[in-house]
């Protein structure tokens, strides 16, 4: 008896070991910076969304040839690096790490960009411009409602109506350009 005690004492042991390790790897995924998970990639998503719209917007300040384009680029350059600038003290606060510049595929596209001009240009910055904002605002406003993380939720949240006011900007641009274009 003595024996299967000790050996089903070993056994618990091994258990709860591995349970222990799983616990804390979970655990770790929090731990580091208090924020669930979810709400650091919402977080870092954000970060990298609103690099590629400055990233954006300064093109389109420069190589724009429709003086609307100019403008909807000057204010993304404008907003996005104010909320930018707010995302990364928040991050800073929780001790989240955000990208800091494009990735390999935010680059890409925005040399796809760079390599047009005139009303081609409009016509392709202005479709990426809806087509990002409509996804923002998804995100945004899911993480506004739903984030774990109260602090993120309120920097979703006060960013929300900006980003509703972009998307309704970039439609508007966008058909006054394909109108002028005869597209």
């Amino acid at each position: 008896m003595s024996k299967l005690y000790q050996a089903s004492s070993v056994v618990m042991l091994a258990l709860l070991a591995v349970a222990g390790t799983t616990i804390a790897k979970d655990y770790s995924k929090h731990a580091s910076t208090g924020v669930p998970a979810s709400a650091q990639a919402f977080m870092r998503e954000a970060a990298a969304g609103g690099l590629m719209e400055v990233e954006v917007g300064k093109l389109a300040e420069q190589q724009g040839s429709e003086t609307d384009v100019k403008q909807f680029g000057r204010r993304m350059v404008a907003d996005h690096s104010k909320a930018n600038q707010e995302l990364q003290d928040l991050a800073s606060q929780k001790d989240v790490k955000l990208p800091f510049a494009l990735d390999a595929k935010q680059k890409a596209q925005r040399d796809q960009l760079a390599k047009l001009s005139g009303s081609a240009f409009d016509r392709a910055n202005l479709k990426a411009m809806t087509t990002d904002h409509v996804h923002d605002v998804a995100a945004f406003k899911k993480a506004s409602q739903t984030a774990q993380d109260a602090d993120v939720r309120g920097f979703a949240s006060r960013t929300l109506p900006t980003l509703e006011d972009h998307l309704s900007e970039a439609r508007r641009v966008e058909a006054q350009v394909q109108k002028g274009s005869g597209g």
